[in-house]
């Protein structure tokens, strides 16, 4: 599977437990760690539990290995490891706080969330 595709699954089941301004960064070149960052938030540790456990298990039948996944149990700000791609998943406080879009902001974004509106 392309990296597209998969980033596309992610964003799929990321919407799928209702998270919210689902963003994917470009950082080929900008970022040794990895090539893209997707970025989404819930309203609620529990909502932040469940869109992290639907990613990993979506990721997990297609094949990938979670590298490292952190954060899960205070559910504030999850991080999941899939290698070339790594997923934010914040409670929507954090995101506010950290902005990753504007630390990264010269990171071309991603168009996913048209292909979710299908």
């Amino acid at each position: 599977m392309d990296q597209p595709e998969l980033l596309q699954r992610m964003a799929t089941a990321a919407d799928n437990k209702r998270a919210e301004q689902i963003v994917v960064l470009n950082m080929q070149g900008l970022s040794l760690i990895t090539d893209y960052f997707m970025i989404c938030h819930g309203n609620s540790d529990k909502q932040v539990q469940a869109i992290a456990r639907e990613i990993k298990e979506s990721a997990e039948e297609l094949g990938y290995t979670i590298k490292r996944m952190e954060g899960y149990n205070e559910a504030r700000w999850v991080l999941i490891d899939l290698g070339d791609v790594v997923v934010h998943v914040f409670h929507r406080d954090e995101r506010l706080y950290y902005n990753l879009e504007r630390l990264w902001g010269d990171a071309p974004e991603i168009d996913v969330q048209s292909e979710l509106l299908l």
